[in-house]
Formats: C-alpha cells, sequence, structure tokens
C-alpha cells in the first residue's frame, strides 16, 4: 500500500525524484501528470492536446519545457509522436500507467557507513505491483557496500516497512540511531549486519541497539 500514516523515520532529502527502473518503467511526478492530463483530454476529444494547450493547461512559459516532458515520457515507450503534426500523438499501455502509485523518497542512505537520518521527504512514483504488503517508501543508497547483491551508488532501494526481518534478508536498519542498509544475521544477544562487498567489514553490536525500519524488496536504477 501507497504510505498514509507515520512512517518509521526520515532522512535527508539529498536527490530529485527521477529515477528509471530496471526492466519496469518509472515516472516523476509532473511526468505522470502530463501523461495523465494526455490520457484524460484524448479520451474527452478524440484527439491529442496541442503543445500550446498542455503549456496552457499546466502553466508553463515556455513549450520547451513542454518538448522536454513529452520528449521523456516518448524515451520510455509511454507515448508515440509523428513528427511535422500537431496533434499527432498517442498514449501507450494506458492500464500500466494508470497504476502509478505515490510513495515517499525519504532521501540517502549510505550502504558503506550509517549516516544519521533528519526529516525532509520527497516523492517518488512506482507502479501499484511493485509495493509491499505494508507501508513502502524509497531511499537513495550512498556508497558500495552492497555491490554483491546488485545495489550500487546511487541506486534507488524499495522498502517494505517492516520492525521485523528473517536471517539473510537485505534490511534498512538503524543502529543506535544511524541508518544503513546491510544483509541481517541474528547471533546470541547481538546483530551483525554483513556488507555485500569484501572489502568491508560487518556492523556487529548489541541486538539492543539495533532496530529494523524495513525490508528492501526492489532495486531501481538510471542509466545515463
Amino acid at each position: 500500500m501507497p504510505s498514509s500514516g507515520t512512517l518509521p523515520f526520515a532522512f535527508p532529502s539529498l536527490t530529485l525524484a527521477t529515477p528509471l527502473g530496471v526492466g519496469r518503467t518509472m515516472m516523476t511526478k509532473r511526468q505522470k501528470q502530463v501523461l495523465d492530463y494526455l490520457r484524460e483530454y484524448i479520451d474527452q476529444h478524440g484527439y491529442a492536446p496541442t503543445l500550446e494547450e498542455i503549456g496552457r493547461h499546466f502553466r508553463l512559459a515556455s513549450l520547451a519545457t513542454v518538448h522536454k516532458h513529452l520528449r521523456n515520457l516518448q524515451r520510455k515507450r509511454l507515448i508515440k509522436r509523428l513528427p511535422h503534426q500537431s496533434r499527432a500523438l498517442e498514449v501507450v499501455g494506458p492500464a500500466t500507467a494508470s497504476r502509478a502509485v505515490t510513495v515517499p523518497l525519504l532521501g540517502r542512505v549510505a550502504a558503506g557507513v550509517p549516516i544519521e537520518p533528519v526529516e525532509t521527504p520527497e516523492t517518488v512514483t512506482l507502479p501499484e505491483e511493485m509495493l509491499g504488503r505494508g507501508e513502502t517508501f524509497a531511499l537513495r543508497v550512498s556508497g558500495d557496500s552492497m555491490v554483491g547483491e546488485g545495489i550500487l551508488d546511487d541506486d534507488l532501494v524499495v522498502v517494505e516497512s517492516r520492525q521485523d526481518a528473517p536471517n539473510g534478508a537485505t534490511v534498512v536498519a538503524l543502529v543506535r540511531g544511524d541508518a544503513t542498509v546491510k544483509k541481517l544475521h541474528r547471533e546470541r544477544g547481538r546483530v551483525r549486519l554483513v556488507p555485500a562487498n569484501a572489502r568491508l567489514a560487518p556492523i556487529v553490536a548489541p541486538a539492543g541497539d539495533v532496530e529494523i525500519r524495513g525490508v528492501v524488496i526492489a532495486v531501481l536504477r538510471r542509466y545515463r
């Protein structure tokens, strides 16, 4: 489900919510608004709006900004455009796009060393089927300690908010108040948070000093 209540913690928002998924199509909030407007306009009129009409609807002063949004949607294969025709635009895959849901992008979490969480959330749009069973949020990863699990620097991780997790799960955890992404291993009276990088040492702490805040359920990556 999308988040509607109190989330477990907040992180500093250091990046814009503009992810591209691996094997899925991600949109920013504005791109989804433009796509929804195009779909509604075509449903009502039987043809697409002009660039000027799109600009007026979103109060955009420059047609270059309209072109930018349409190019991004076309690049993500959400619309088709024919050159040199003002209304030659088609929305592709309306059922998939209509299931997009906004979740909090709570900021940046270090995969190499813990960082202290602070507030200032952003948002990111995900396909509904990517959400966890409980509240879901996203984090931008810093560092390379989880490369062995396919989590690279600047990836987005999608996290199902949970206070418990099985051994071996990739979790977001607080260690004495600082947040980190690691593999969870419980031992007698303590917790070992293991990186997926042989160059780095695990974090070992008394069980009472570690709080699980969620389980990583998906990874999104932007290709430049």
